[in-house]
């Protein structure tokens, strides 16, 4: 359906000021250089990215529950005051222990954040007649969150340009989730909960809290049945598990490129460094906010019904491939290049998946169906963090990527949807 038809009503701007608030994450174009600056090691990095992922593994299906149990409004405050800890530690207190609390802090965010937004704005659609426009209205959402990036980028450049050291983002990046909390607070209350029928939410009701908990974990597990759910979540959590990985590796690739160029010669290194990556930055969410707004478009070109998502991993695939080959041969310019078609595969791709699972997960179960996506996402970059960064320390970036390359490619033929028409359930 065309974007013109979606109905841009408060809530879609509630919905896409959430996101815009969300990304203002200002550590994100710092965070391995920052982890450089204070002596981490790659594998050190890849270490605490996956105490981060096994963290939120660990409590990704329980806050799912929590949310389709006691109300998603609730389980978002709780993942913003845990942001808002985990960036407190990483401002007061360096160190690598301290560094790992700060994660775990931040995976509890995001098990309660992750799959339990997106279930309310699937409620919003459903409740309002509009659950054929998923991908295109989940599209333009996450196009402002990409909006949210490219300014988080530049104000985050300035801050470091400014102050000579990348820890102040953390400090900085808590204003902006004080506001979303008060946000969150203004949503609906009839977002709090899903279900596929009025008949089963009275049902539900009429059970007591601890019964609805039991009858959401007996759900939740009996969505795995369905070979398609499965095929569609290992399909997903791949992919994103691959970009995840490798996402902030672009940071020390720009700090060379900036340190080599001639250019700002006159600044000190960091401000360089700040200067061309918050540009660089900024540029590439700018463009991944129009990928995504257009993401509905770029699917239904396809005469298959899962053609684009085909598509879209195996371009992955030739990304990875690629930023490793140019790395090898020195060509740091076009390896940034590759890593910026990479975000926009992502961002093409995450709200066609997000629809095609919305559309095999029961509603009452929505936060801890797609929570579990994230799960398996977690256990894929727990396991391929510490390795890559391994890799990375021991062979180079360029080496790192060929070798995840070559696994998601590997990995692809048993993933691959089959030729589904684009009108079939």
């Amino acid at each position: 359906m065309a974007s013109s038809q979606i109905k841009k009503d408060l809530q879609f701007w509630k919905f896409s000021l959430y996101g815009f608030l969300k990304n203002l994450q200002f550590f994100d174009p710092f965070l391995v250089l920052f982890f450089r600056e204070m002596g981490i090691s790659f594998f050190q990095i890849g270490v605490l990215y996956s105490v981060r992922e096994l963290a939120t593994n660990i409590t990704e299906i329980p806050t799912g529950i929590v949310a389709d149990t006691l109300g998603r409004r609730t389980a978002m405050i709780c993942a913003f005051l845990s942001y808002i800890i985990s960036f407190t530690i990483f401002y007061l207190f360096p160190g690598f222990s301290f560094y790992a609390i700060a994660m775990i802090a931040f995976a509890l965010g995001e098990s309660f954040r992750s799959g339990t937004h997106k279930a309310m704005i699937m409620e919003y659609l459903k409740r309002n007649g509009m659950a054929e426009q998923k991908v295109e209205y989940y599209g333009h959402t996450r196009g402002w969150s990409q909006k949210g990036s490219a300014l988080s980028a530049l104000i985050a450049a300035l801050l470091v340009f400014f102050s000579g050291s990348y820890r102040i983002v953390f400090l900085w990046s808590i204003v902006p989730y004080i506001a979303a909390m008060g946000l969150i607070l203004t949503y609906p209350k009839e977002l709090d909960f899903s279900c596929d029928s009025d008949e089963e939410c009275a049902d539900r009701r009429s059970r007591g809290r601890v019964e609805m908990m039991k009858q959401t974990v007996r759900d939740f597990s009996s969505m795995f049945r369905d070979p398609m759910v499965r095929q569609a979540l290992l399909n997903s959590s791949l992919f994103d598990a691959s970009f995840k990985t490798v996402k902030d590796y672009v940071q020390p690739i720009l700090k060379a490129l900036a340190l080599a160029l001639p250019v700002f010669a006159f600044l000190e290194g960091n401000q360089r460094v700040a200067l061309i990556s918050g540009i660089v930055y900024m540029v590439l969410y700018l463009l991944t906010s129009v990928a995504s707004s257009r993401s509905g478009r770029f699917h239904n070109r396809f005469s298959q019904k899962y053609g684009g998502l085909n598509a879209t991993f195996l371009c992955s695939v030739g990304a990875m491939l690629l930023v490793g080959i140019f790395l090898l041969l020195g060509l740091k310019v076009a390896a940034i290049i590759v890593f910026i078609f990479y975000y926009l595969l992502e961002n093409v791709r995450r709200p066609a998946s997000l629809g095609l699972l919305s559309d095999r997960i029961k509603n009452s179960v929505m936060a801890t169906g797609l929570s579990g996506e994230s799960q398996l996402k977690t256990i894929l970059v727990a396991i391929f963090s510490p390795l890559f960064g391994l890799a990375a320390d021991r062979l180079g970036i360029g080496y790192a990527m060929l070798f995840l390359g070559l696994i998601s490619g590997l990995a692809y033929p048993a993933l691959r949807f089959g030729k589904v028409d684009r009108q079939s359930a």
